[in-house]
């Protein structure tokens, strides 16, 4: 007997969604870091074993929208929401789940089958955990309830065999996907998200959201790649942050980037950075979809 599903991984900003959904895939298809709004869009993650195939949505962190871009989030977010057969809910443990959440978790259980993954157990313990399964235990429209660590590997497992229970079974093998894929992401799309990471941990905290990379040209030969990326922000005093002092800052970005990027693509990389200067990029439906979000 065989399942296939799609699972959408759907929580607050930096609730673990992209970590876990790496660690479910075993490489990294979406980038992570501390800051918010990490994520701007829907990446699919393939598991696939012998009996089943998981296609995992990992989506935008739910938030208030300011501009286009964010609208551009969220409606990404609805569509996962829409398209998916199981819903896995992400919250922080080590933080009081809001009230926005338990509505969000209570409306949406009562549309699709929905598992509560409660993230980041390795950085908390029992007596703080336990209060959150109670309140979410009075949604009995809820499928699961199951405490996780992705770092520790921790009830990942779990996890799994939760979001198996909600899905039906065929004789027949009914995949979507190759076997060997692990994502639908193009190899452009993953280099700009890796570069858009090292900016995200390189940068100070205010800046980072109005960062954006735009892949300007990607030769691959045999032996090497070579990569020319325009980094956009939307201020020229933003430029000069990203540039640092003599380019160090660039150039930090630019090296932590590559090495990824050579990990990625199995090759030697020649990569090439600019900073340019777009004001208001976020607010620019054209300047949204040439930098590659053309769903809006």
């Amino acid at each position: 007997m065989y399942k296939f599903g799609y699972v959408g991984i759907i929580g607050n900003t930096n609730a673990g969604k992209s970590t876990l959904l790496n660690a479910f895939v075993g490489m990294k298809i979406a980038i992570v870091s501390p800051k918010k709004q990490t994520t701007r869009d829907n990446v699919l993650g393939i598991m696939t074993k012998e009996n089943f195939q998981l296609v995992f949505v990992d989506t935008p962190g739910l938030h208030r929208t300011k501009n286009k871009l964010d609208k551009y989030m969220m409606k990404n977010v609805r569509s996962a929401t829409g398209g998916v057969d199981t819903i896995l809910f992400v919250t922080d443990a080590t933080k009081k789940l809001s009230s926005e959440e338990l509505k969000t978790i209570e409306r949406l259980s009562s549309e699709k089958p929905l598992i509560v993954g409660l993230s980041k157990v390795d950085l908390t313990n029992y007596d703080k955990v336990f209060p959150l399964i109670a309140e979410l235990g009075k949604i009995k429209t809820i499928k699961a309830i199951v405490p996780f660590s992705s770092y520790k590997n921790r009830n990942l497992d779990t996890l799994i065999e939760e979001i198996l229970k909600t899905l039906p079974e065929s004789e027949e093998k009914n995949f979507e996907y190759e076997d060997d894929m692990v994502t639908d992401r193009s190899v452009r799309f993953l280099t700009a998200e890796i570069i858009r990471e090292k900016a995200l941990l390189g940068l100070n905290e205010e800046l980072p959201h109005g960062v954006a990379v735009n892949i300007k040209g990607f030769d691959e030969e045999e032996k090497i790649v070579n990569i020319e990326v325009d980094i956009i922000c939307e201020k020229d005093s933003h430029k000069s942050i990203i540039i640092g002092k003599g380019g160090s800052k660039i150039k930090e970005i630019a090296s932590q980037a590559r090495k990824d990027i050579e990990a990625l693509l199995g090759k030697k990389v020649n990569l090439k950075v600019w900073v340019r200067v777009k004001k208001n990029w976020r607010q620019s439906e054209s300047m949204i979809r040439e930098i590659g979000y053309t769903d809006i």
